[in-house]
């Protein structure tokens, strides 16, 4: 199972901020949409950071509110992990887990198409695996 099947399924739709947005409207939106990281893009949609809930987590504990005076630009991780519509779900997996990571950008010509989360790769692994039991169980039945 590739990327793009993920996305071609859960669709593109990516929450992103521009390096400007303040860390408290982030905060905001990511709360509203029910989500875990944003992706800071510049206005061609061109990827130039990302921010989760563990990043501001981190900020916060080691500033206190001050933390929130920054602008994603500020404390942004800059050197995104990205991946492409033909990585596997087992490659990206391991990417994250390698990493330590839960949210990684897809990108195509440089452009921010998607966002892949560790609930996505773990649903697309359990829908692989159950698919797999089922053909098994269908050639013993034949047998």
């Amino acid at each position: 199972m590739t990327v793009k099947s993920v996305l071609a399924s859960k669709g593109h739709m990516v929450v992103s901020m521009t390096p400007n947005t303040s860390l408290k409207e982030a905060v905001d939106t990511l709360a509203k949409h029910k989500i875990g990281a944003l992706v800071v893009c510049a206005d061609d949609h061109s990827i130039e950071g990302i921010i989760s809930e563990r990043d501001i987590v981190r900020l916060i504990a080691e500033e206190g509110s001050s933390a929130f005076d920054h602008n994603l630009s500020q404390v942004m991780t800059r050197n995104v992990r990205v991946c492409h519509e033909e990585h596997t779900i087992n490659e990206v997996m391991q990417i994250m887990t390698k990493h330590r990571f839960r949210h990684m950008p897809v990108e195509k010509d440089k452009k921010l198409i998607g966002i892949i989360s560790i609930g996505d790769v773990v649903k697309a692994r359990i829908e692989q695996v159950e698919k797999e039991a089922d053909n098994i169980r269908q050639y013993i039945a034949m047998a």
